[in-house]
């Protein structure tokens, strides 16, 4: 009999920034793709962000993972290279979470394990939640993409004409799968085109 294949590992961390159904959805929905198996690093702010948001306590996010770090613990598995992944997410991304990955400061598991991502030249994906952006957070996100991270605000796409917030959530997780080339259905309602009857009129100078 031959043996079981490797499954194919994801880090999700959520930390504080607004916006944590975006990270339980992101739970949700990798817990139902086959061969996936998700390792969660829940930052202390985080948990109150998603207290107040969603009222959902930290057992009830930990329990959407298959397996759960301790923040602190900056000795566990996913603090290592030699821990075999597709790379990670942190879904929503704070500014100070990013401002920490974009110096290099390793001080807790969330940013050692996104830097661990980036060392080994794994995809790592921010979903960074923040508006107006002030210098220092374009400085930070410019860092991070120099390094090969992917600075990826979860901006609405309104021409799905979402007509609910989880549509919204829906296609941005979608998305994000997309850059790990995991399967999904449903959750992205794909660009085909201008409408019939949208065309801009002729010599309008519009594209």
């Amino acid at each position: 009999m031959s043996p079981s294949p490797e499954p194919r590992r994801l880090v999700v961390a959520i930390t504080g920034a607004s916006g944590s159904l975006l990270g339980v959805r992101l739970l949700q929905v990798l817990r139902e793709l086959p061969g996936v198996e998700t390792h969660l690093v829940l930052s202390p702010s985080g948990v109150l962000t998603a207290a107040q948001e969603l009222d959902l306590r930290r057992a009830d996010i930990e329990a959407l993972a298959d397996v759960v770090h301790n923040a602190r613990d900056v000795g566990a598995s996913i603090a290592s290279g030699s821990f075999r992944s597709a790379g990670m997410v942190i879904a929503p991304c704070s500014m100070r979470t990013l401002g920490a990955i974009a110096h290099g400061l390793s001080d807790n598991l969330v940013t050692r394990a996104a830097d661990v991502a980036l060392k080994e030249r794994r995809r790592l994906v921010l979903l960074a939640r923040e508006t107006p952006l002030n210098l220092a957070h374009l400085r930070n996100m410019t860092a991070v993409t120099e390094m090969g991270g992917i600075v990826f605000p979860p901006v609405p796409a309104f021409y799905t004409r979402p007509a609910t917030v989880e549509d919204i959530v829906d296609h941005t997780v979608g998305r994000v799968l997309d850059l790990f080339d995991l399967p999904h259905d449903g959750l992205v309602q794909r660009w085909a085109g201008l409408r019939a009857g949208a065309q801009p009129e002729p010599g309008d100078g519009r594209p």
